[in-house]
């Protein structure tokens, strides 16, 4: 919906609608030059210049926001109203509320919601700093002039870039090959010297006597020199080692700390009366809270003492009942075996398997009764047997031992 009513806007205003916060940016930008807000906002709080489409383009929002309430508080200053230098942990709409204020009080129609200037970005914002410009620059009585053209330009000389500037190496190069040169000079005939000599002293002899005028042209000469600038340039490479480079850069480092401190001492000056005033307001609550739920803190006391009385007796009871209930479970444990003794002894009293497990049991004794027995039979028939053999071998060697000493009486 907000897509299709900003492209019924741009249908009515027409087709360069879309483009028109550019331009409008560009103009800012020549404003803020003109009110030399780089000395007073850039270099003050250590920001980047604006680039020409800062306000017109999304980039960092937070950022854009800051900026924009930055610029907006120090040209409404410039414009002749007060109002404080925002912070970052600001509250936003707050901030944009008396941007617009202020900006309502200056005379500006302000026809959009104040959510328009959140992003820090779009036409409205281009439109509020655009505006505050204008009111700043007619402040400080500025007015717009036509621009003045030169009737004539001077031609200059073309000369490449290359040639026209001269590094330290370079000169250096060639101060080493002039001295060169002058040596190789040096080896002069001396016929050549004496020749020299006596010009000299005839020049030195003879008198002028009108006073010498220079035949140059003025405008010429300045020709010349304007032409021969550009190859006098010498570019000098900093070394970063150099000392002389750390010095300012350490007093460049300390002028920044001693503007930024005053600034931030400031902040902190203020933000300590602000948590002293909350400090005391909390301690005067406190004792007005204090005073009045005095009787309430005193009957909180008793109540506690009461607690821990009760607490105390409780603990103590609760020490007799678990001896009380030790000596209960193991009553209820003999209690409960002699219940299944009792139970054990009715149902053998009852049941007849008993009987029928003696009789099965004495069944098994006459049958193991009987094969004992006739295990034994064979036992014994077995040892009777092995007695006979004997015997009757014993007989059979009785025997063969009788004959042979009958046999030798007789003879």
């Amino acid at each position: 919906m907000a897509e299709e009513g900003r492209r019924l806007d741009e249908d009515e205003r027409g087709p360069g609608a879309a483009f028109h916060m550019f331009v409008l940016m560009e103009d800012l930008l020549d404003k803020l030059k003109l009110l030399n807000y780089e000395e007073d906002v850039l270099k003050r709080h250590n920001m980047k210049a604006l680039s020409r489409h800062y306000f017109a383009l999304p980039t960092n929002p937070g950022e854009q926001f800051y900026m924009f309430c930055t610029l907006a508080a120090w040209m409404i200053n410039k414009a002749g109203h007060n109002l404080e230098q925002p912070q970052e942990y600001d509250d936003p709409n707050a901030t944009i509320s008396s941007i617009l204020s202020e900006l309502r009080s200056l005379g500006v129609a302000v026809d959009f919601p104040p959510s328009k200037l959140k992003a820090g970005y779009g036409e409205q914002v281009c439109y509020v700093l655009d505006s505050l410009a204008e009111e700043a620059l007619k402040h400080i009585h500025f007015s717009w002039s036509r621009p003045t053209y030169p009737t004539e330009e001077l031609e200059e000389e073309t000369v490449m870039e290359d040639n026209a500037e001269l590094t330290l190496d370079k000169v250096e190069g060639e101060l080493e090959e002039e001295d060169t040169d002058n040596d190789e000079e040096n080896y002069i005939d001396l016929n050549v010297l004496k020749a020299q000599t006596r010009n000299i002293e005839f020049a030195e002899s003879v008198k002028q006597e009108d006073i010498l005028e220079s035949s140059t042209d003025a405008a010429e000469w300045n020709l010349e020199v304007e032409r021969v600038l550009p190859q006098l340039k010498v570019l000098i490479k900093t070394d970063n080692k150099d000392w002389r480079i750390h010095v300012d850069q350490m007093h460049q480092h300390k002028d920044g700390i001693e503007s930024a401190l005053k600034e931030t001492k400031g902040y902190l000056d203020k933000l300590h009366n602000e948590i002293s005033k909350t400090l005391e307001k909390v301690g005067s609550r406190e004792k007005y809270i204090n005073n009045q739920l005095e009787h309430l803190v005193q009957e909180l006391r008793t109540a506690q003492a009461q607690l821990s009385e009760a607490n105390e007796r409780y603990q103590h009871g609760s020490g007799g009942v678990t001896e009380r209930s030790k000596v209960l479970s193991e009553i209820t444990e003999e209690l409960e075996k002699v219940k299944q003794e009792m139970e054990e002894k009715g149902s053998s009293m009852t049941d007849g398997a008993p009987l029928v497990k003696i009789k099965q049991a004495l069944t098994k004794l006459k049958q193991e009764t009987v094969q004992m027995d006739i295990r034994i039979g064979v036992v014994e028939h077995t040892l009777l047997q092995s007695k006979l053999k004997e015997k009757s071998n014993m007989t059979r060697d009785m025997h063969a031992t009788s004959i042979p000493e009958s046999t030798i009486g007789v003879y």
